[in-house]
């Protein structure tokens, strides 16, 4: 019998659906706001990681048409190649000075910077300690490098003390402490101060994955400046994509970092530049970041009171620190059914997370905050929320 060499797809699709753990892409006709066209249907949209509102922010949205009248719509070729332009210049050294380094280097994405930076600071005579929570990229990264990994408990400073003096009995030509600074599936926070403390002890470098801090923490500075440990922390990796509502990843620190980085990381090298237009766009919401503190304390006071609001429900919000706010509630088809019933019937597009991105047994909806939604906003997915949950026997 002749093997049907794609069969494996269509079967592992199929099994997928049967535990309820596919995923189903929805489509915007519309910009990315709260209030926003999807599937034909007008929805409040709870899932978006434009957390203060900056993909349609009139400066924002100015810039990048200007940009493009000036310099078109593409770049050319990598930046090594082709050259970059001087609009990346300005937001390098802008972003620097934002983050109160010496030097910064604009990626292609946060996903391409951990995949291309961390296999060329480490490889196979060294040792990663990694977060178990640690975002899909930063584990992709860590394979990549072939280094040895070692993974310590989530947030547990006492458990990562504990592998980094097995590490150093090993004899590692160099130890790497990573770690997320926003866990993107629960909204809790590291322990940057006490990582920063015990890896001076151990002469251990850090690099910490800010996608989800920046824009959020520390004045949209991210988790560094949050625990005002700026040139403590070596490597600093992040994305426009998220707080601050553009595209690209981001590396800050040191200018031998950026050096190092521009030099070798393939992601970096062997990756077309951004287009002009998205590089004046990540210049000007750094501008808006700085110049109106308002949309930060926005978002946080919308945070703090969806997130009392949801726990006196009943909703089991975890260990969430931040706007990213998951209502777990453990079975993979209940999430699913709790966002479906919302979306179709409430008018509420909200994401079910399940398996393999968070444990089957701690599979959710993931709520994220906007500084673009009003107080009657959060009143009415409130409302949605509670109904469904009660009827789903959630809460």
């Amino acid at each position: 019998m002749k093997r049907d060499p794609v069969a494996f797809l269509r079967e592992e699709i199929n099994e997928l659906k049967k535990n309820n753990l596919d995923w189903t892409i929805r489509y915007l006709e519309d910009s990315s706001k709260p209030h926003s066209i999807v599937d034909q249907k007008e929805v409040l949209m709870l899932n978006t990681n434009n957390y203060l509102g900056l993909a349609t922010h009139p400066k924002v949205v100015q810039a990048t048409i200007d940009a493009i009248k000036k310099y078109g719509a593409g770049a050319g070729a990598v930046p090594v190649i082709a050259g970059s332009f001087d609009l990346t210049k300005e937001f390098q050294e802008k972003f620097a000075k934002f983050k109160e380094v010496e030097a910064s280097l604009l990626c292609q994405t946060g996903f391409a910077v951990n995949t291309g930076l961390i296999p060329q600071l480490v490889g196979k005579q060294d040792i990663v300690v990694s977060d178990e929570l640690n975002h899909g990229s930063i584990i992709d990264g860590v394979r990549l490098s072939r280094a040895k990994r070692i993974i310590y408990k989530h947030t547990n400073v006492s458990d990562l003390e504990n592998q980094l003096k097995e590490a150093e009995k090993e004899g590692a030509r160099r130890i790497l402490i990573i770690t997320d600074g926003v866990f993107s599936m629960d909204g809790d926070m590291a322990p940057l101060p006490e990582i920063v403390k015990i890896s001076e002890e151990f002469g251990a470098m850090v690099f910490v994955d800010d996608c989800h801090g920046e824009g959020v923490l520390g004045e949209g500075r991210g988790i560094v400046a949050h625990y005002n440990l700026q040139g403590k922390v070596h490597v600093e990796g992040g994305s426009m994509s998220k707080g601050f509502g553009v595209f690209g990843g981001t590396v800050a620190g040191s200018k031998d970092l950026i050096e190092f980085c521009l030099n070798k990381s393939r992601t970096y090298l062997l990756s077309t530049a951004h287009p002009p237009s998205v590089v004046a766009a990540c210049i000007a919401v750094i501008k808006v970041v700085e110049s109106e503190p308002e949309h930060v304390q926005r978002l946080w006071d919308h945070t703090n009171y969806f997130k009392k609001e949801v726990q006196s429900m009943g909703y089991n919000t975890g260990n969430s620190q931040t706007p990213i706010i998951p209502l777990i509630v453990g079975d993979p088809g209940k999430a699913q059914e709790l966002a479906r019933i919302l979306f179709e019937e409430e008018n509420i597009f909200t994401t079910p997370i399940v398996y393999p991105m968070v444990a089957r047994e701690l599979s959710r909806i993931r709520v994220q905050m906007n500084a673009l939604l009003t107080r009657d906003d959060l009143n009415i997915a409130l409302s949605a929320i509670e109904k469904v949950g009660r009827k789903l026997s959630i809460i």
